[in-house]
């Protein structure tokens, strides 16, 4: 099992029972992007898009959704730890996860009135002002 550290839930379609794991928080669940190293190099952003276990104790089918043009999904089976970010190999070539951290957004302020501009506080549309085609 992963290391401990936030708690996250996920579900198992195969036998719908519900799996909770201990994840650390690094661990990409599914919704977080992540950045795909291959060969120590950044390669391509993928959204972790299904984790289900596999019928191995601590491996996992995780569904990516790749972020390139067109768009591709792909399933690759892979050990807790290289979803947190551990180095593993595909086909001899060196390969890695890194979550993308979220941002949080400045919360944006209520638009400023501009002084000297009033709404019209009555319930009645507004004029539709029909507009003409000069004649030639």
């Amino acid at each position: 099992m992963p290391k401990v550290g936030k708690e996250r839930t996920l579900m198992s379609t195969s036998n719908s029972t519900l799996n909770t794991f201990l994840l650390e928080v690094t661990m990409a669940v599914e919704g977080d992007v992540v950045l795909i190293y291959r060969q120590e190099q950044p390669t391509v952003f993928a959204r972790v898009e299904h984790i289900e276990p596999d019928i191995k104790r601590d491996w996992y089918h995780i569904t990516l959704l790749l972020l390139t043009v067109p768009t591709q999904v792909v399933t690759w089976i892979l050990r807790g730890s290289y979803i947190e970010g551990e180095l593993f190999t595909m086909g001899g070539v060196p390969m890695r996860l890194e979550r993308v951290p979220k941002t949080a957004l400045p919360e944006e302020a209520p638009p400023a009135k501009k002084p000297g501009v009033k709404k019209k506080a009555s319930g009645k549309p507004g004029t539709v002002i029909p507009f003409k085609k000069p004649s030639a």
